[in-house]
């Protein structure tokens, strides 16, 4: 609709690796044992299926909860008139902002939701896996990227319609490839998003016959030897990894002599630069943004569950979890945590390793048009406003869509296309 509804820049998404246990309720220090997405489970739902969320920004980033909560109720009003859940209402249970991830998860499980949506910071998704976990209730996050967290010991109840980080390195150097650039340099934060990232780059650089000449990390404000030396190097293309230092980097690569056209940043240096770098430095660099914009009808109804709405930063993500987890309960005919765990990949079309891969059944992009193809089939293969889904064995999308911006004169980013990565975590 208008330029308030791009995503912003720096939003905290680390993952604390080593996360202190909860000691609220559940006291124990492991995770549920088996692997609640791949292994069958018998009914054993109440007949009401309960949708929970856990809306866990403050400060700076407090807007990002707006939008993912006129999603989840979207979703739910659309699902309700399409007939609910076995012919009862779905139920968004009521939520909660300012308290803790953990609180809000401890929370959910005493209101008896069979699933919930959250949390948006990845630092904060250890704690609440812990708790749901236990509780074999469905963790579904809109906003998670961490690449550590595929492999969170969750027994098989933490899934994400969001990207992980690393998805976006083959998009990052085919934008260069494209370009025409046969040689890259790459700089990064230090720590693990630009690490990992790097990584990434590096590996699709490789697949692409490209040569990496050059990759330097940095610390924040401690840019300037780094961008000295990626400057010498002379590469075709510049791709910088970076969130809290990102504009300390690019003032550094305007110092060095560095085209600016050439540079391309990754997620966490997206935003609008304008007077904050030399005049006309950025333009014609590119940036990735993960997932798709939302298209205008989305935003249409997005804004008759909330007219005041300004952002809609994980908003697809967020419609797409409430429905798939709907979706799933549909397919299992019951509502409980561990059936809807059961079927997840399924309803979103995915598979798991060792089976025919491709699912046989034809996209559906809506709950109504996807239920109705459950009369006549057993498979559905939901593709939503974020994209295509096909969570795989690890609960991680298997399609990672992101957005394309182009920056121009006045150093602010305006959108120019859209790439697909073909997985959503390495």
């Amino acid at each position: 609709m208008n330029s308030a509804f791009l995503r912003p820049a720096g939003i905290r998404r680390t993952l604390i690796t080593a996360a202190a246990c909860s000691t609220l309720a559940l006291t124990a220090c492991s995770g549920a044992t088996g692997n609640a997405r791949v292994e069958p489970a018998e009914a054993s739902g109440d007949g009401t299926l309960r949708i929970g969320l856990i809306l866990d920004s403050t400060g700076e980033n407090a807007f990002l909860n707006a939008p993912q909560l006129a999603a989840a109720r979207l979703a739910v009003q659309e699902i309700n008139a399409a007939g609910g859940h076995k012919g009862k209402p779905v139920e968004l249970l009521p939520t909660e902002t300012g308290q803790d991830a953990a609180g809000q998860a401890q929370a959910l499980v005493s209101a008896k939701a069979d699933v919930v949506i959250g949390p948006t910071d990845s630092s904060h998704a250890a704690a609440a896996i812990d708790i749901l976990s236990r509780a074999r209730t469905p963790l579904i996050s809109p906003a998670n990227t961490a690449a550590g967290l595929s492999t969170s010991n969750s027994g098989g109840y933490y899934f994400r319609t969001a990207a992980a980080d690393v998805a976006q390195g083959p998009v990052l150097v085919k934008l260069a490839k494209d370009a025409g650039a046969t040689t890259v340099a790459v700089m990064h934060q230090d720590g693990s998003y630009g690490t990992d990232v790097s990584a990434a780059v590096a590996t699709a650089a490789e697949q692409a016959g490209m040569n990496v000449a050059a990759t330097k990390d940095f610390k924040p404000g401690e840019a300037g030897p780094a961008a000295a030396e990626v400057g010498k190097a002379g590469a075709d293309a510049v791709i910088v990894i970076a969130r809290d230092g990102a504009q300390g980097v690019l003032a550094e690569l305007a110092k060095a002599g560095v085209d600016g056209k050439r540079i391309i940043l990754s997620d966490g240096a997206f935003a609008r630069y304008s007077s904050r770098l030399p005049a006309t430095f950025l333009d014609g660099a590119r940036a990735v943004v993960a997932g798709q914009l939302p298209d205008a009808d989305f935003q249409a109804r997005l804004l008759t569950v909330d007219p005041g709405l300004k952002d809609v930063s994980f908003a697809a993500e967020a419609y797409d979890a409430v429905t798939v987890a709907a979706l799933a309960a549909a397919r299992a005919q019951d509502d409980s945590g561990r059936s809807i765990a059961a079927n997840l990949i399924s309803a979103s079309g995915g598979a798991v390793e060792g089976s025919s891969g491709k699912p046989e059944a034809d996209a559906c992009q809506t709950y109504k048009d996807c239920r109705a193809g459950l009369m006549t089939r057993p498979d559905i293969n939901y593709d939503g406003e974020s994209g295509p889904i096909a969570f795989d064995a690890n609960g991680d999308i298997t399609t990672a869509t992101f957005t394309v911006y182009t920056y121009a004169a006045d150093n602010d980013p305006v959108p120019s296309g859209r790439e697909t990565a073909g997985r959503a975590a390495g």
